[in-house]
């Protein structure tokens, strides 16, 4: 296979770009997830006055509103909000799945001196939530399945809280904490595949295969067109969502398909293409309108001894506790063992501001929370959503106290 959904680590003939051009484009990425996170704030903002005014009426119409595609006899017909969730939140995977392609094969995730602190910090930064939440909810069975609601750490929001920070946060910070977020990323598409999917079709997933095989064979046949993966992309997609595996684990397996290394007609890499494209519409589309979606608590009726429930408050401590500790302890472990060292240029106290801010889980944890208690026989819709808010706010707040007045700025080596 020449060019496989998961390529070889192998050093090939193809030129390396200078430090300085990979450099460049790092920090154009971080600036973009840095815009995108300051709009998706403005969104959640949005959402909240929407919920708490008289506009409320029209919000729900808006997302209880009925949208029907169909082709000839066969059709989807879903209310807006689960068009939002189901279908756009899929692009939003196909991006998240590009870029853990890319960080995999040539980024911070390529070797095991780059991964490893990352990792070990993200897999505490998983547990330790998660055991939080438990230990909160271990008499309430119906809220169990709540359980990876706070495992997960919202890429976009917090590096808009580091874009607030300016100088005082060096590269290798925002590098950090990006591949924490990444790898939180893989876990939750992890445990959205084998916890969030129920009432399997086989004949459906059968179909889903298929369209996954084609963009293989498509892939080993070095076809570097991005249309020719888009029809079977879309009918697997299609078929997932009848499946009862989550529709935008599509988007990730589209993305392991679509070349990486080699090069189109313009001689451009596919992946990197894609990318490229996706980035400015997930960021400053598709995430700001979930968020506005998803993010919309009507407080009436509600007091402080609401959040004080096991739910919100075990997603609240999961994300606000749980995080920063499990984050930082592996993080010291990691570094005190000599199997790691510190993030070039990065003092303990940016580090665990850094941790703190893995404590912001705001989209990937309201999308979790929309699954965990999909078909329940509870609605604790509210109770995620003021869970979540509250745990991201209150990360957001501290993390950033602690990167503004508890660390010095970091010196400026761009070069110019």
């Amino acid at each position: 296979m020449s060019d496989e959904p998961i390529e070889s680590r192998e050093t090939d003939t193809v030129t390396v770009e200078p430090a300085r051009r990979v450099r460049k484009a790092l920090i154009e990425f971080l600036r973009l997830e840095s815009a995108g996170g300051i709009l998706l704030v403005a969104a959640a903002v949005l959402a909240l006055v929407f919920a708490n005014t008289p506009l409320v009426t029209a919000y729900d119409w808006i997302l209880k509103l009925p949208v029907t595609v169909s082709i000839g006899q066969f059709g989807l017909s879903k209310p807006l909000l689960l068009w939002i969730n189901d279908g756009l939140m899929a692009i939003f995977f196909l991006l998240v799945g590009l870029e853990i392609k890319r960080e995999a094969l040539e980024g911070e995730l390529s070797s095991r001196d780059q991964i490893l602190l990352p990792a070990v910090a993200a897999s505490f930064g998983l547990a330790v939530p998660a055991l939080l939440y438990f230990w909160l909810n271990q008499d309430n069975g119906d809220a169990l399945n709540g359980w990876a609601i706070p495992t997960a750490t919202d890429i976009a929001f917090a590096l808009g809280v580091l874009a607030l920070l300016g100088s005082r946060v060096p590269l290798a910070l925002k590098v950090f904490l990006t591949a924490i977020a990444i790898i939180d990323d893989i876990a939750a598409i992890l445990i959205i595949a084998v916890f969030y999917s129920d009432d399997l079709s086989a004949s459906a997933l059968v179909m889903a295969l298929i369209g996954l095989t084609v963009m293989i064979v498509l892939n080993k046949r070095g076809v570097t067109r991005i249309g020719a993966y888009a029809v079977p992309g879309i009918l697997m997609w299609v078929f997932m969502v009848k499946s009862g595996v989550h529709a935008t684990l599509a988007g990730v397996l589209m993305a392991l398909c679509i070349p990486l290394r080699a090069k189109d007609e313009d001689g451009h890499s596919p992946a990197r293409h894609l990318e490229h494209s996706l980035h400015p519409w997930v960021a400053f589309g598709i995430l700001p309108l979930f968020a506005f979606a998803n993010a919309g608590v009507p407080f009436d009726g509600l007091s402080f001894a609401d959040l004080l429930t096991p739910v919100p408050l075990g997603i609240m401590i999961g994300l606000f506790v749980g995080k920063q500790v499990g984050v930082f302890l592996a993080t010291w472990l990691t570094v005190a063992l000599g199997l790691a060292k510190r993030p070039a240029g990065t003092s303990w106290m940016q580090i665990y501001g850094a941790s703190v801010l893995c404590g912001i889980g705001f989209t990937m944890s309201l999308f979790i929370g929309t699954l965990a208690f999909e078909h329940g026989e509870f609605n604790f819709a509210a109770q995620v959503r003021l869970g979540v808010l509250g745990g991201s706010i209150l990360s957001a707040i501290l993390g950033y106290l602690v990167l503004r007045f508890l660390t010095a700025a970091a010196p400026d080596k761009s070069g110019g």
